[in-house]
């Protein structure tokens, strides 16, 4: 069984199925993707569409990112506006129906409301934004702040990690995927594709730490 973690999408849905027909999937793989699927990009519902068919023949995990944590505020908390301005318009222009009217399918709320905030293997832990780098592992899982998962940036202006295991993060976008002993960061910018340094989607196989991207298309 191959693991294969895949980074922030934002609603890039053909840059996804690019990078699924690149690495050419398996059906005993074991695909990790660490959140933000919505938001920004030109047709998160497509991106969702595809996930919930790809989960029907290959073994997915799919962690919540902050995008999807500002969507549920949407939607439970009624906190539009915080929504908006990160991008939520163009996720709810994706979902505009040929009579003009936003349809969300219940599905795709489920989709969305099921997702986790943390996996964990042996040798790794998978999580959208990253973990407390003054904490271990086993205390970061312990107190499962919920705010630290999908929101946390101060590992990346350390390298005092006290981390017992690698973690495997998104939600900073890098010009280069980050692959160091403690850390390996896979967002790299795939939505901001007009910032020259960025507009890749990457995904990266473990244990071998083997890295695949395709340029931004959609």
């Amino acid at each position: 069984m191959g693991l294969i973690a895949i980074g922030d999408i934002h609603g890039c849905a053909r840059s996804l199925k690019a990078l699924l027909t690149q690495l050419d999937v398996q059906p005993d793989d074991h695909l990790v993707f660490v959140g933000d699927y919505i938001d920004r990009g030109p047709d998160s519902k497509a991106v969702i569409d595809h996930l919930l068919e790809l989960r029907k023949t290959i073994t997915c995990t799919f962690l919540r990112g902050n995008h999807e944590d500002l969507f549920l505020g949407w939607l439970d908390r009624d906190e539009y506006e915080l929504f908006a301005i990160n991008g939520g318009t163009t996720t709810l222009e994706s979902y505009r129906d040929d009579t003009g009217t936003i349809v969300i399918p219940d599905e795709h709320i489920a989709f969305i409301r099921e997702t986790d905030l943390w996996y964990e293997t042996d040798e790794f832990v998978f999580v959208h934004a990253g973990l407390n780098p003054t904490m271990s592992v086993a205390q970061n899982l312990e107190l499962a702040d919920p705010q630290v998962f999908m929101w946390e940036r101060s590992h990346m202006k350390t390298d005092m990690l006290l981390w017992e295991k690698t973690v495997v993060c998104g939600h900073t976008p890098v010009s280069m995927p980050i692959n160091r002993e403690r850390l390996i960061n896979i967002d790299t910018g795939c939505v901001f594709h007009a910032n020259s340094a960025l507009g890749m989607l990457t995904a990266v196989r473990l244990p071998e730490r083997d890295f695949e991207q395709v340029p931004f298309s959609g």
